[in-house]
């Protein structure tokens, strides 16, 4: 017989037949005349269960049916007369595939707290929680494929290894086969990369864009989706040393086409999600204001996880530039009783309390925050007619700050090689990059999303780590 899923199961694709079920005992209770089972196989948030008579399983055959083992039921699936279920199975058969002793499996019926369970990265998929966060990111991750093709751009694969650091930030992961105890030197006792596999040093990519770029220029549009690394030593709740990044890039595009393309993607993801996940955030939901219920009123979330984000997929994001930001914050009562901790004067880079006071405080939605200082942005973002700004844009959301950078390239070869030069960047180094420009250059543009910091978003998880399955930060690659 053909296994059938719990989700399919529970609406009824066989009922009155007999069906065979495979998963994961979430858990077992029961008396002298029958046992409940609840199965779980990862299809959805809710189990199944599974009615064993006690006339035909004895407690002997029963006993290692317990928490976090792996069993087979066959049996009839019938309309259920208990509450809590629409539908159970009366079982006729059960077979324990894997046993999980009791005594030493983490995770048995009570509540575990993240930190725990970040421990366990291998375990804790089999809890509602991360149950429900990756199903809920699988989703987001096809309709980020969904929304691209619909619109005809060409999904680009760009290397992992690359010799370029787009961002110009330095924190590389290196890539080399050379003997890291002994390695070559050159005369002036430098390391000889040379000798090195690729010929030259080489690093795990921070960014696909520059590679995006090139594609542009032949494709028109076109986006990446794949993963990133920043060798930056950050502990934060904010932060992922591997993490995956979507990248689209646009030839003919300006920054307010830019920016209009980044605000409907990121509510056709959220829109998806809601259409297909709704049980999985329906839980998260409950399980925030579980949370919301131990702190003061004023840290309260003023709107549920559905309403926040069915709030931002029906209103138009709030656009500003840099410098209205900065006054809003100058002028704002915050600045003014000098609770923000960090520094705001025109040209400081907003750091993550501006980003949130902007968004939660004063706007109350997500917010496009355009034309930068070229100072603090990087040198291939297109230099504005004033001289001091660029055409760069950022979109920030409730709860976690930044999660789009984008701008307009600077498509103007003096300018951008100016820009290389000013910041050290050596223009014959890049080439490649600048034939982009020197041979049927146009305007263009693209942004770049981290993935993880969507997922948050919409699953309202407050710590990055718990939004991929298998976290890399500093001091931590156990699985």
């Amino acid at each position: 017989m053909q296994r059938t899923k719990v989700k399919d199961l529970l609406q009824g694709a066989a009922v009155d037949q007999e069906v065979l079920l495979k998963g994961w005992v979430r858990t077992k209770r029961g008396n002298k005349f029958v046992n409940f089972i609840a199965v779980n196989d990862g299809s959805t948030i809710n189990n199944l269960q599974v009615v064993a008579d006690a006339e035909k399983f004895s407690e002997e055959t029963l006993k290692d049916v317990t928490t976090g083992a792996a069993i087979a039921v066959t049996g009839i699936l019938v309309a259920s007369q208990g509450k809590g279920q629409a539908f159970e199975i009366q079982a006729s058969s059960i077979e324990v595939l894997g046993k999980a002793d009791p005594e030493t499996y983490p995770l048995q019926k009570k509540a575990h707290s993240l930190e725990f369970l970040r421990e366990i990265a291998h375990l804790r998929l089999r809890t509602n929680t991360f149950g429900a966060v990756f199903r809920i990111r699988n989703t987001m991750a096809f309709a980020v494929h969904k929304f691209f093709n619909e619109k005809g751009f060409v999904y680009m694969h760009t290397p992992i290894i690359t010799a370029s650091d787009a961002e110009g930030a330095g924190e590389m992961f290196q890539v080399t086969t050379l003997d890291i105890a002994n390695p070559p030197r050159t005369e002036n006792g430098h390391i000889n990369f040379e000798e090195d596999f690729f010929g030259r040093a080489t690093n795990l990519t921070v960014s696909g864009q520059m590679e995006g770029e090139v594609a542009a220029m032949a494709f028109s549009d076109i986006y990446t989706f794949g993963p990133t690394f920043r060798a930056e030593n950050s502990n934060t709740t904010r932060h992922l040393a591997e993490f995956w990044m979507i990248e689209p890039e646009m030839a003919f595009y300006d920054l307010k086409m830019n920016a209009d393309l980044a605000e409907e993607f990121i509510k056709y993801v959220i829109r998806y999600a809601l259409e297909n996940n709704r049980e999985d955030i329906e839980f998260l939901e409950q399980r925030l204001a579980e949370e919301d219920k131990n702190k003061p009123q004023n840290e309260r979330q003023e709107m549920t996880l559905t309403e926040k984000l069915e709030f931002v997929v029906n209103n138009d994001f709030e656009r500003v530039t840099y410098t209205e930001a900065i006054d809003i914050l100058m002028n704002s009562n915050h600045y003014k009783k000098k609770k923000f901790q960090y520094e705001v004067k025109w040209g400081v880079d907003l750091q993550s309390e501006h980003e949130r006071y902007l968004v939660e405080k004063h706007f109350k939605k997500p917010v496009i925050v355009t034309d930068y200082p070229k100072d603090i942005k990087s040198f291939y973002m297109r230099l504005n007619d004033d001289g001091k700004t660029v055409a760069a844009m950022d979109i920030l959301a409730p709860g976690i700050g930044e999660i789009v950078g984008g701008s307009q390239r600077e498509e103007r070869m003096d300018i951008l090689v100016e820009r290389m030069k000013a910041v050290g960047i050596n223009p014959d180094d890049m080439w490649w990059f600048l034939d982009t420009r020197r041979f049927g250059g146009c305007p263009h543009a693209g942004f770049g999303l981290g993935f993880e910091r969507m997922v948050q978003f919409v699953t309202g998880m407050g710590n990055i780590r718990d939004v991929i399955p298998f976290p890399r930060t500093p001091q931590n690659a156990e699985f």
